[in-house]
C-alpha cells in the first residue's frame, strides 16, 4: 500500500534523473538473449537510468515490482527491448528483438561504465555531502541521438506534463509494440522510426498539443536521422555542433541530448527556465541567477559541469514557490 501513496515526483528530481525502481523477488528469465555484467562500483539503476524516463508513463521506459527496468529502443540492427535488473551488484540483463545484440553489447555503456566520477572535485560542501550520499550516480551514454533528441524537442518551452504527454501519445500511436513477452500492463512501445516521424499528419501534431515549431524541428531531424546519430561517437561538443546545425535545436536542447546519448558530463544545459535559479539558489543563495551567473558558478566545475548540476538537483536544495507552476497549455481543442 505505501508505493501507491508514494509522493508524487517533482520537476527537480525528474530533472536530477532519478527514477524510482521498486526492489522485488527475481523475475524468471525467459529471454533467449541474456547477459550478467558486474560493475567495479556501485549500481543504482535508478539514479543511472532515471534521465532516460520521459515521465512515470513514458512508453518506451517502465519499471516493474521485481526490480527490473524496462526500455525499448530502435537500434542500428532493429527495434529491441531490454530488461535491467540489479542483484547482489550484478546487472542482470534480457533482450529481445533484432536489436537484442546491440543493447546487450552495449549495457556497461548504459550503466554508466564509460563515465568517470573520479574526475569531479567538489567545491562545496553541499554537492561533497551529496556526492557522498550517491555512489551510484553514474552518467549513461545510450549511443542512441533520435530517441534523445525528439522527446527533447517536445520539451521545448512547455511544461514537462504537456511535453510528456505529447511523447506518450506519438510513440503510442505511430511506434511499435516492443519485441519480445513484454508484460501486458506496460503497453511498451518502440518509438517511430524516421521516415514513420516525416508521416505523422499535421492535425496528429496538433492534437498531441505539438505546435507548428517544434513538429518542424522533428521533421527536419527526422529527415536527416542517419547523420545525427552519427553524433553519438563524437566528442559531446562536435555532437553538439552537429544537432545545432538544425533550425530549430539549440543549446538547450542539443545538451539535454548528448547527456544521455554521448554521456556528456560537462554538457551543462543553458537557456533554462528553472536551472539558473536552483543552482543560483543551492550555490550562492541567489534564486535570481540568470545563465552567466549559473555558468559562473559552475566555472570551478570546467569538464563536469552537468554532474555537478545534476547533484545540485539531487541535492532537495531549492529555493522555495513564490508562484503559482507554469499554466499547462492545450493546443488540441483550437
Amino acid at each position: 500500500m505505501s508505493s501507491r501513496f508514494a509522493p508524487r515526483p517533482t520537476r527537480t528530481t525528474v530533472r536530477g534523473g532519478e527514477t524510482a525502481i521498486p526492489q522485488g523477488m527475481p523475475r524468471q528469465a525467459t529471454a533467449s538473449r541474456t547477459r550478467t555484467w558486474t560493475p567495479p562500483y556501485p549500481l543504482d539503476l535508478g539514479l543511472t537510468l532515471g534521465p532516460l524516463r520521459r515521465g512515470p508513463s513514458d512508453p518506451t521506459f517502465r519499471t516493474t515490482p521485481d526490480g527490473s527496468a524496462w526500455r525499448a529502443s530502435r537500434t542500428p540492427d532493429g527495434p529491441g527491448t531490454l530488461r535491467v535488473a540489479a542483484r547482489s551488484g550484478a546487472a542482470e540483463a534480457e533482450a529481445w528483438g533484432p536489436g537484442a545484440d546491440w543493447l546487450l553489447d552495449r549495457l556497461p555503456h548504459l550503466l554508466g561504465d564509460a563515465d568517470a566520477p573520479e574526475d569531479f572535485t567538489p567545491r562545496h560542501r553541499l554537492l561533497a555531502a551529496t556526492a557522498h550520499r550517491r555512489p551510484g550516480l553514474r552518467l549513461t551514454r545510450t549511443g542512441l541521438v533520435l530517441e534523445s533528441l525528439i522527446p527533447s524537442i517536445l520539451e521545448q518551452k512547455v511544461t514537462t506534463d504537456e511535453a510528456y504527454r505529447a511523447w506518450r501519445l506519438l510513440v503510442r500511436k505511430y511506434g511499435e509494440p516492443a519485441p519480445g513477452p513484454t508484460p501486458p500492463e506496460l503497453r511498451l512501445h518502440v518509438m517511430p522510426d524516421p521516415r514513420t516521424w516525416t508521416l505523422i499528419p499535421s492535425w496528429e501534431w496538433h492534437k498531441a498539443g505539438v505546435d507548428n515549431k517544434r513538429a518542424s524541428a522533428i521533421l527536419r531531424a527526422a529527415r536527416v536521422a542517419a547523420r545525427l546519430e552519427e553524433a553519438a561517437a563524437m566528442e559531446p561538443l562536435q555532437a553538439q555542433a552537429r544537432l545545432e546545425l538544425i533550425p530549430g535545436i539549440g543549446p538547450w536542447t542539443s545538451a539535454e541530448t548528448v547527456q544521455r546519448s554521448n554521456g556528456a558530463p560537462d554538457a551543462v544545459t543553458v537557456g533554462d527556465l528553472h536551472l539558473p535559479g536552483i543552482i543560483g539558489y543551492a550555490l550562492a543563495g541567489d534564486r535570481r541567477a540568470d545563465d552567466e551567473a549559473m555558468l559562473a558558478l559552475l566555472e570551478p566545475y570546467a569538464g563536469q559541469r552537468h554532474r555537478a548540476a545534476r547533484l545540485t538537483l539531487l541535492s532537495g536544495r531549492t529555493p522555495p514557490r513564490r508562484e503559482p507552476r507554469m499554466r499547462v497549455g492545450n493546443i488540441a481543442p483550437l
